[in-house]
C-alpha cells in the first residue's frame, strides 16, 4: 500500500481538504507568475506607451493601448530582416545538432562498437570543459576556414553538443532490442535500421532535442556576435541590444515581444507533436 502525506481518513475532513486545495491553488498561482509573469508583462509593455511603462510598470494600459508600437518595431527596427536571419541561424543549428546527436547516439547505442565506453567517456568529459576556454581556438578556426560572416560559423560548432549526444544515446539504450534484431534478420543494414526503425521510434527524444537546439540558438548572443560582425547577417539576439539606444523604450519592448513569438510557438508545436509517451506503443507485439 502506498503511503502518502495525508491518509484517506484525513482527506475526509473538510478542514484538511480546504487547506490542501488552498495551498495547491497558491502554489499553482506562484508557479504561473514565476513562469509566465515576465512574458505576460512583456506582451503588455509591447503595446504600452513609454511614459506609462516608466511611470507605472504594472498598470494595465492607464492611457490606452498603442498597437502602433508593433508596426513601428517591424519597419523601423527592420525586425523582418533580422527575424529571417534568426530563423536561418536556428534552423541550421537545429538540423546540425539533430544529425550529429542522432547519428552519434545510434553508433554508440545501437551499433555498439568495441570502443563504445571510451567514446562515451570522451564525450562525457567534454561537458566539464568550460565553453569560454574553447572560445578563442574556435574563433581562430572559423577565421582560418574563412567562415566569418557566414551562417556556417554558427551552425557547425553547434553540432558539438555532448549533452544532446548523451541524451539521445540514453534514449536509444532503452529502445527494445527485439525490434533491431528482427530488422537485421529481415536484411536491414545500419543505414536502413537507422532511418526506418530507430528514427520513427524516437519521436519523443527528437522533440526534446529540437526544443533545446532551437531555443539555445535563438537566444545565443556571444558567439553570433563574434562570428557575424556584419549587421546584415546578425540575428535578433545580437542586433536588438545594439539598436536599443537608438529607439524608444516602447518600440524596443515591442521588438523584444515579436522576437519571443517563434520560440513559444515552436515549443507548443513540438510539445503537442513529439513529447508523448505513446511513441513506442505497438513496437513490440506480444
Amino acid at each position: 500500500m502506498t503511503r502518502a502525506l495525508l491518509s484517506p481518513s484525513d482527506w475526509r475532513r473538510p478542514a484538511v481538504r480546504r487547506t490542501t486545495r488552498t495551498l495547491h491553488a497558491l502554489l499553482l498561482a506562484a508557479l504561473f507568475l514565476a513562469g509566465l509573469g515576465p512574458m505576460l508583462w512583456l506582451a503588455k509593455a509591447a503595446v504600452t506607451p513609454t511614459q506609462d511603462t516608466l511611470r507605472d510598470p504594472l498598470a494595465l494600459w492607464p492611457h490606452g493601448i498603442d498597437l502602433a508600437n508593433l508596426s513601428t518595431a517591424w519597419t523601423r527596427v527592420q525586425i523582418d530582416k533580422y527575424f529571417l536571419n534568426t530563423v536561418w541561424v536556428a534552423a541550421g543549428s537545429w538540423l546540425v545538432q539533430l544529425i550529429v546527436a542522432t547519428t552519434a547516439g545510434f553508433a554508440l547505442s545501437v551499433l555498439r562498437p568495441r570502443y563504445r565506453r571510451v567514446l562515451t567517456g570522451v564525450v562525457l568529459t567534454t561537458l566539464f570543459v568550460p565553453a569560454v576556454v574553447l572560445l578563442v581556438p574556435l574563433y581562430l578556426s572559423m577565421v582560418d576556414f574563412s567562415l566569418i560572416n557566414s551562417f556556417w560559423a554558427v551552425w557547425l560548432p553547434s553540432g558539438a553538443s555532448a549533452f544532446n549526444i548523451l541524451l539521445v544515446q540514453r534514449f536509444f539504450d532503452n529502445l527494445p532490442r527485439e525490434v533491431f534484431e528482427a530488422a537485421r534478420v529481415d536484411g536491414a543494414g545500419p543505414l536502413r535500421l537507422f532511418w526506418s526503425v530507430v528514427l520513427p521510434m524516437s519521436r519523443p527524444i527528437l522533440g526534446v532535442v529540437s526544443v533545446f537546439a532551437i531555443v539555445a540558438a535563438w537566444k545565443d548572443f556571444l558567439w553570433p556576435m563574434l562570428v557575424l560582425p556584419d549587421p546584415a547577417v546578425q540575428p535578433l539576439s545580437v542586433r536588438l541590444p545594439a539598436l536599443q539606444k537608438f529607439v524608444e523604450l516602447d518600440v524596443f519592448l515591442a521588438a523584444l515581444a515579436i522576437s519571443t513569438v517563434i520560440p513559444v510557438v515552436l515549443f507548443l508545436v513540438f510539445q503537442r507533436m513529439f513529447l508523448r509517451g505513446n511513441a513506442l506503443s505497438g513496437a513490440v507485439k506480444g
